[in-house]
């Protein structure tokens, strides 16, 4: 069984947005508008991209 993997893709400015939210959507390896990362299915990640949702869009 492969490993659960998700898509997350960054759709809104890190402008105006918290120092710690930009350092998470860092953390998510992506780096600017409509740049995107394929993930572990991970708790850890999980938790990231529920602090910055409002910023992207997950697929999978």
């Amino acid at each position: 069984m492969a490993d659960k993997t998700v898509k997350v893709t960054l759709v809104k400015s890190l402008i105006g947005t918290k120092q710690s939210h930009r350092a998470t959507v860092r953390g998510l390896g992506l780096r600017r508008l409509n740049s995107s990362a394929e993930l572990q299915d991970t708790p850890s990640v999980r938790g990231m991209i529920n602090k910055v949702s409002y910023l992207l869009r997950c697929e999978g």
